[in-house]
């Protein structure tokens, strides 16, 4: 019986995809548990958080090239199994120190890992429109992880210690390593460029910095604080990163090729993956608090309200080719975008005793939305460029979503404590530090404490909605203007591989 190897390694590839997700999403349920028990700070519980995200958005850019030199399939496998070890290690970690640590290490692997089953795809399926079935496949599991990492959180939390979510990811990874041999196919090029080290160092110092520095100016912002090292992190990251593309443009084998942005379609993709993941992950972030604090749910409830999210991004993937075979991608990816503006007015209206079917509404019709600009967009990416240097270009995709995010959380995340502040007339810096006070409070007065913290944590809730509204209203304008009048559902990836 012949073997369906292209298939069956799509669905291996699907493994890492799903699990990275997962042990994303999941720790933000376990922090707390993980934190009471390592006796970390809240300083520390930032570093553990973020550690794994600096590391991934300050490497992906150099792990999509070397995959591209040394085999892809090589580095997904060596990845895999640094991640499987690393693992096991922060599960039985011991202190806060050893699971930052880990966590930063963990990053390092992650960082090979998407790179290198983006690129992979485009290895085993050459034709655009099984490539186009195939990113929206793979797009699908990192979604349905992300919702599904809360979930079994939520689950295994009820049962067992907090290492336990670690471990999610070992028995994926092991058997990654065991099929990964049979069913990848292998490539490298001596076409795809040496690695730059210098451009190495300045691409993980600017996108560090620059990250440390967001983050931080909204820590500050919601606690009132007034460090210069943030703004500093940020001159210095802005630095290095002119530096960076400065370098790029001049070197023969660049880590990254800038050219490409020449081309109208890539950048409006580019720029989509970016804003798009600005808006739904500051919408994730209230929504999670709002279901918790505000409509208190528990925990493991609040996980299973919040599924719908990852849900409708999975199912917005899977029906973006059905849409492209209908009419040209970037209309598809408009009419996605104008979709989640929709979702973000709905969020904007949640209150009252509707407050729980508009919050579940709001975030599915957003997340849905963006499900053709994560599916077709990855694709116009990946097909803008020649296969040996599709590694790269799964960099630049990746290094969009993630930067994304980290802007989200930062800048959406400190609008709506700004807000939140004001509604409490400064008497409170969170909802969550509402909820705890009004333990300590006589009754009458804890509970006119919470009643004023939910409304103004409800009004953050809607200004928030209203900010992922426009930023999907601007993205569907954009993506109409920089589209290619006259192209054919294919054009795009051929107007961009002569770019």
């Amino acid at each position: 019986m012949r073997v369906d190897r292209p298939r069956w390694g799509l669905a291996l590839l699907m493994l890492p995809t799903l699990i990275v997700a997962m042990d994303v999403t999941a720790l933000l349920l376990a922090l707390p548990r993980l934190s009471a028990d390592l006796g970390a700070d809240n300083v520390q519980q930032l570093w553990i958080s973020d550690s794994y995200g600096l590391m991934v958005a300050g490497l992906v850019i150099t792990m999509g090239t070397l995959g591209d030199r040394i085999g892809r399939r090589r580095l997904l496998l060596t990845g895999a199994a640094a991640f499987a070890v690393l693992s096991v290690v922060a599960a039985f970690a011991v202190d806060p120190l050893m699971l930052i640590i880990t966590r930063a290490l963990l990053g390092v692997a992650g960082a090979t890992l998407a790179p290198s089953t983006l690129s992979l795809i485009t290895t085993m399926f050459p034709d655009a429109q099984q490539r186009g079935r195939a990113v929206a496949i793979w797009a699908t599991g990192q979604f349905a992880g992300g919702a599904l990492g809360p979930v079994l959180a939520g689950v295994l939390l009820q049962h067992f210690w907090w290492g336990s979510v670690f471990l999610l990811a070992v028995p994926p990874m092991l058997l990654l390593l065991i099929a990964g041999p049979v069913l990848l196919p292998e490539f490298r090029s001596d076409r795809a460029g040496r690695l730059d080290p210098a451009g190495v160092g300045l691409s993980l110092t600017a996108m560090m910095l620059l990250v440390y520095g967001i983050k931080q100016l909204a820590v500050d912002g919601i606690t009132g604080g007034a460090s210069a090292w943030p703004a500093l992190a940020l001159v210095a990251g802005a630095v290095l990163g002119l530096l960076f593309v400065r370098r790029q443009l001049r070197v023969e084998s660049p880590l990254l090729d800038l050219r490409l942005l020449r081309s109208r379609p890539f950048t409006a993709v580019l720029v989509g993956l970016v804003l798009a993941g600005v808006a739904m992950a500051g919408t994730g972030l209230l929504v999670t608090q709002y279901l918790q604090n505000v409509l208190d749910h528990s925990p493991a409830v609040s996980a299973v309200l919040f599924a719908p999210m990852g849900i409708g991004v999975a199912v917005g993937t899977m029906t973006a080719p059905a849409l492209a075979r209908r009419m040209e991608q970037t209309t598809a990816i408009a009419g996605g975008l104008a979709c989640s503006a929709l979702g973000g007015l709905l969020l904007a209206a949640v209150d009252g005793d509707r407050a729980l079917p508009l919050a579940m509404t709001g975030i599915t019709v957003l997340a849905l939305g963006t499900g053709p600009l994560f599916a077709l967009g990855t694709g116009i990416v990946l097909g803008s460029v020649p296969p040996e240097r599709a590694g790269s270009a799964a960099s630049m995709s990746e290094t969009g979503n993630y930067l994304g995010g980290s802007l989200g959380f930062a800048l959406l995340g400190v609008l709506a404590a700004l807000v939140y502040r004001h509604g409490m007339d400064g008497t409170s810096d969170s909802l969550a530090g509402a909820v705890a006070a009004a333990r300590h409070l006589p009754a009458d007065q804890g509970a006119t404490l919470l009643h004023h913290a939910r409304e103004a944590f409800t009004t953050a809730l809607h200004v928030t909605g209203l900010a992922a509204a426009v930023i999907f209203a601007a993205l569907t304008v954009l993506v109409l203007t920089m589209r290619r009048p006259a192209a054919p559902v294919a054009a795009p990836e051929a107007e961009v591989s002569r770019a």
